[in-house]
């Protein structure tokens, strides 16, 4: 799964930026030279006072304290020329660099608890949603995840792919809501299909039990949640087969890319998970042949529901023959040409999956 060092980092917070530092020290050459330049009766030297405030925010205890002793030295010293500070002036000035410094502690202290706070968020939410490797079995994966709320990893969109004894399987779901409101149920859906790929031998067991957790959950829930419900696809590779099962329910086609061609895999889709709609009778499985080299896409509406500045939604199937041949690779080409198309990203959880499995020469030809 491909997030980005830079989203993996956003955890971390932001350090200040390089001119931050710079500044106090160029500030306190400035006013110096402009004290010497300028004729004696002018005193620009006090606005040096400021310095060790505003080195506060960038600079540590130590450093801080270094500029409030310059600053202290420049005023209370008049052979220096900069200014001529004396009783309760100078007072004031190490007054306000002993507080400079104290603020610079706290504020140093704070960020260090904060850097741990955020480094063991990031851990948890990595295992929750933890990378999915570039082969999974005969299957070449390949994702991106992007969540909604600004500062996390993980939203209300999912995706996993398990190998076990009935072939290979992958799911992306997208669950009601979206931010960390939504992750207790995207823990549960994860743990309920992680264990349904090792022990269900039918597909349409595996979205039965997750069904039943989502039912579940909801209700034992202390708050009702009536609505709760998730849309997923369900996809299988079995062992020794060219082709693909995909049980739908409720959630957007895959497509299948056949070379520079993309097709809607058309299934007839189940309710979606937790409403209880379905009964004793589960979503239908389909089954499509798979050629040498086809490629399946299974994605979120976070995609298709994006829209750029006229209101217009984002042509995820037309998009992709231009974005195939791209270098980078499909996935993040795609989610690069969303953020240029919806000014900066959509403001929905994104998940993109894409899927290659190798299949032997004796695949039938077929178009779904």
């Amino acid at each position: 799964m491909r997030r980005g060092r830079e989203d993996l980092g956003s955890l971390h917070g932001t350090p200040p930026p390089r001119w931050a530092r710079f500044a106090p020290a160029v500030a306190m050459v400035v006013l110096c030279l402009a004290q010497w330049l300028t004729p004696g009766n002018i005193e620009l030297g006090y606005f040096l006072a400021a310095l060790p405030a505003v080195a506060a925010f960038s600079y540590g205890a130590a450093g801080t304290a270094v500029f409030a002793t310059l600053v202290l030295l420049l005023l209370g010293v008049p052979e220096l020329g900069v200014g001529h500070a004396q009783g309760s002036d100078l007072a004031t000035v190490a007054t306000v660099g002993l507080l400079s410094v104290v603020i610079a502690w706290v504020r140093r202290r704070r960020d260090h608890q904060l850097v741990s706070v955020r480094t063991v968020a990031e851990a948890a939410q990595m295992a929750v949603l933890p990378p999915v490797p570039e082969r999974v079995g005969p299957v070449r994966c390949a994702g991106l995840y992007r969540a909604a709320q600004r500062g996390t990893l993980v939203g209300g969109d999912l995706y996993d792919v398990r190998a076990g004894p009935y072939g290979v399987r992958a799911v992306v779901a997208d669950v009601q809501g979206h931010g960390l409101t939504a992750v207790g149920t995207v823990v549960a859906l994860l743990g309920a299909f992680r264990e349904a790929a090792l022990d269900d031998a039918e597909l349409t067991g595996v979205a039965a039990r997750l069904d039943r957790r989502l039912a579940a959950d909801a209700a034992a829930d202390s708050t009702p949640h009536p609505e709760l419900f998730a849309t997923a696809v369900l996809l299988e590779f079995p062992p020794g087969l060219d082709l693909v099962r995909i049980v739908s329910c409720g959630h957007p086609p895959v497509l299948l890319l056949r070379d520079f061609a993309v097709f809607e895999i058309e299934v007839e889709p189940g309710p979606p998970l937790g409403l209880g709609l379905a009964g004793p009778v589960c979503p239908p499985v389909a089954e499509f042949p798979l050629l040498p080299g086809d490629r399946l896409l299974a994605h979120t509406d976070g995609v298709t529901e994006a829209r750029d500045a006229a209101g217009y939604f984002y042509p995820l199937a037309t998009r992709i023959p231009v974005l195939a041949g791209d270098p980078a690779g499909l996935v993040p080409a795609v989610w690069r040409d969303l953020a240029a198309f919806s000014g900066g990203g959509p403001h929905d959880d994104v998940a993109l999956l894409l899927l290659s499995p190798e299949q032997r020469l004796s695949g039938g030809p077929g178009r779904p």
